[in-house]
């Protein structure tokens, strides 16, 4: 579990993320790396999540590359890269669901 300073930094590096379409790099749960455009983060049933498309990197799921709901809990190492998304990809398969709270969400 992230300390409380690691943790506030993810949080301000995830909404600067979205709010200017900038891929991140992390490593989740079990130090696996990871390439993803952040689309929306928020809190649902009391965790603090990311929506994310994951673009490259591992997985422990058959589908390592697609949506995944993340847990910003199990985020390590995370850091905005220079390189820019197209925005919202308007899939059917983006499934914002319901929110508790929503910090941000692309456009």
């Amino acid at each position: 579990m992230p300390g409380l300073r690691e943790h506030a930094l993810i949080h301000d590096d995830l909404i600067r993320a979205i709010n200017e379409t900038r891929l991140i790099e992390f490593t989740y749960k079990t130090g696996r790396r990871r390439v993803a455009e952040p689309h929306d983060y928020g809190v649902k049933k009391g965790v603090d999540t990311l929506l994310a498309y994951q673009i490259s990197g591992d997985s422990r799921t058959r589908t390592p590359h697609g949506w995944k709901n993340l847990n910003v809990g199990e985020m390590r190492e995370m850091h905005v890269l220079e390189r820019r998304f197209a925005g919202s990809r308007s899939d059917a398969q983006q499934h914002h669901g319901n929110w508790d709270a929503l910090f941000a969400r692309v456009k």
